[in-house]
């Protein structure tokens, strides 16, 4: 026995002597933080480890002989090192470079510095190219079904005949979010009508989404969010694209875009017709989607004086005809039981400027501007009601980056004027309101971890007066996988007779603003913490867990009286809306996974018999899968979940799910 016991010892020994073990420490080849999450991978038998917090791996029982081991981290270039082993040193330091392949570097221009994403203290979500590209494919006429992928944002359709639809975040009506074109805010108060309905995917390179109080950016109406919609510019060489589209439902598309540079000229045209027929969806003998026909021409030219100076001009114009009703009476088979219809006509010119120069140490100063003019036109069997806006917008502002923190202070102008076609007609009268607004924003670079922004606007409104809004935000990169993001900011609303929520409301049978109305005020904050990280090497990880909180003072309300006239006034208990939004995205290969859910508590404090906002779930949640055959094909399905919800009756509304692929 014994014999046996020594062979076995001996064998053992040699077992031992035969594996080896290595140390690997893994940085940012930059900064040299460790890179927490790291892989590190024997290619000869699949054996791997992953980084603790100092970005040490630790591989054992490495099989003696010539081994290749592969280091790799999500947004960074793989790395292979071969060894012989046994090998004398037991420790490695190795650096990663980052991978622009892999992670897209997308500059943002709502905050006006023109930061890296990744380095924005206030939270900014990106929907690039790609997403526009893909949109264009299933729904080539606007951009409302991309939006509503978005989680935290719920579009609301205000008129089932029209088809209007109004942009909601973390449960706030429409009219508390702001809409901008390149920065500019083109669809205020009544032009804001069919606003986000008439903004083509092809037309645009990004779409901005800040949620949450912003309106220390661009003054009033930023109470829940802004979304920046980010028109393209040329390329280098000459990009030309044509869209044909033919859905079920009858709607026809044909867009078409087209851009050029040549020496310090450049160009980009849009130009497109959507046509779509009513359908009774449901089979009650009344449209669920209108009569459609609508054209946008969208031409702008560049001029480069030098490669720091840069002057863009813009034309839109955009024509729109939406009518709906009872098919019979859009079949022009109308009788007196058949005469229900609704018709809107719209036309909506813009034109915009946009100038920039740098300086030889990096300052910059931009000069924007805009004219709008929108007109409508809306008829039934029972009222004709017509009115335009102008909307006007001046702005210059001047930026100056450095290393430790970047400064930027501007003013602006916003004029409204709100004119109607038959004024003698109607209780309240045209008008005409003027803000001037001064902002200044400093972002503090503390080092590579901390990032802190510390905004002050101060606007004057000619009706309203003085408002001061204070913002401050901060982004803290705990390490390369763990990110997390604060922000607190104050905000205001003036009243607006005719908004694009209150569509369905007469308009000759709404009173003009009382003497003490007075405008909305907000607070509002928001927190989130983020993970990214590769398992495995094969599978990326995004998760984001956001909380969020707003409260409006004084909110305005629209109420009946005893005749039937409606009238405004401030509510003395305020809205607050509360909740939490998770965003889990996962890549395998060529699948790709997507989870949203949404948690919103929205309640009007000051309705008793009516607590809870309405037509505004409590839980919403969608998912998506898509499978990509590379620069071939792309499959996708994809389900949402919208959780019950109250009617302006107080009636709870079903729960609804939705299935597409």
């Amino acid at each position: 026995m014994k014999p046996f016991f020594l062979i076995l010892f001996l064998l053992a020994s040699f077992y031992v002597k035969s594996q080896s073990s290595l140390n690997i420490t893994v940085l940012d080849s930059i900064t040299r933080e460790p890179l927490i999450g790291a892989t590190a991978l024997l290619l000869s038998n699949g054996q791997g480890s992953i980084a603790d917090l100092n970005g040490n791996i630790q591989l054992k029982d490495i099989p003696n002989g010539e081994q290749t081991i592969r280091i790799s981290f999500v947004g960074y270039n793989a790395l292979e090192i071969k060894r012989i082993f046994p090998i004398k040193e037991k420790s490695l330091m190795l650096l990663l470079s980052s991978s622009t392949n892999e992670i897209e570097e997308i500059t943002i221009s709502v905050t006006r510095t023109n930061s890296r994403l990744e380095n924005s203290s206030l939270k900014v979500e990106v929907l690039g190219n790609d997403d526009m590209n893909e949109e264009n494919t299933i729904k080539p006429g606007n951009v409302t079904s991309l939006l509503g992928d978005v989680s935290g944002i719920q579009l609301q359709q205000s008129s089932a005949v029209s088809g209007n639809t109004n942009v909601r975040i973390q449960g706030l009506e429409g009219k508390y979010t702001q809409i901008l074109r390149d920065g500019l805010p083109l669809y205020e108060g009544f032009s804001g009508g069919f606003g986000i309905m008439q903004v083509p995917p092809l037309d645009l390179k990004q779409i901005e989404i800040i949620k949450g109080s912003a309106s220390t950016l661009y003054g009033g109406g930023a109470i829940s969010g802004i979304i920046n919609f980010v028109s393209k510019t040329p390329l280098n060489e000459p990009e030309g694209i044509i869209t044909l589209n033919q859905s079920t439902l009858t709607e026809t598309n044909i867009n078409g875009y087209y851009s050029k540079k040549t020496g310090k000229i450049g160009t980009t045209l849009f130009s497109g017709v959507t046509r779509q027929n009513a359908v009774d969806v449901n089979k009650d003998g009344f449209s669920d989607v209108p009569e459609l026909y609508s054209m946008i021409i969208h031409p702008r030219m560049f001029y480069y004086f030098n490669e720091n100076s840069t002057l863009a001009l813009g034309l839109s114009t955009i024509f729109e005809n939406r009518k709906g009703g009872d098919m019979e009476v859009l079949k022009n088979l109308s009788d007196s039981m058949h005469s229900y219809f609704e018709e809107n006509n719209s036309k909506r010119y813009t034109g915009d400027f946009n100038y920039n120069h740098k300086t030889q140490n990096k300052n910059s100063l931009n000069l924007k501007g805009s004219v709008s003019l929108f007109d409508l036109i809306s008829s039934s069997n029972s009222q004709w009601f017509g009115a335009k806006q102008i909307n006007s917008y001046g702005e210059a502002s001047y930026l100056i980056p450095r290393d430790k923190n970047d400064f930027i202070f501007g003013f602006n102008y916003w004029g409204d004027q709100f004119i109607p076609h038959k004024a003698d007609t109607l209780k309240f009268s045209g008008y005409t309101n003027n803000c001037m607004g001064s902002f200044v924003q400093n972002t503090f670079k503390w080092n590579d971890k901390w990032f802190v922004d510390a905004g002050l606007r101060v606007d004057y409104h000619n009706k309203y007066g003085f408002f001061v809004l204070p913002r401050l935000a901060g982004l803290y990169k705990i390490n390369k996988s763990w990110y997390s993001r604060i922000g607190v900011a104050m905000g205001f609303k003036t009243p607006e007779i005719l908004s694009s929520g209150i569509r369905e409301v007469n308009p000759y049978l709404i009173l003009p603003f009382s003497v003490d109305i007075k405008s909305e005020s907000s607070v509002g904050a928001n927190i989130e913490l983020n993970y990214t990280a590769q398992i495995a090497n094969k599978i990326t990880l995004l998760v984001n867990q956001a909380f969020f909180y707003t409260q409006i003072e004084s909110p305005i309300i629209i109420s009946s009286d005893s005749t039937g006239y409606f009238s405004y006034s401030n509510a003395t208990k305020p809205i607050i809306t509360k909740g939490s939004d998770t965003y889990i995205r996962a890549s395998v290969e060529n699948w790709e996974l997507y989870l949203g859910y949404t948690f919103t508590q929205a309640e009007q404090t000051y309705n008793p018999e009516q607590k809870y906002i309405t037509y505004t779930p409590r839980h919403r949640a969608a998912a998506t899968l898509v499978y990509e055959i590379e620069n071939k094909w792309r499959f996708g399905f994809e389900g949402s979940y919208n959780g019950s919800q109250y009617r302006d009756d107080g009636r709870k509304q079903k729960i609804m799910f939705f299935w597409q692929l």
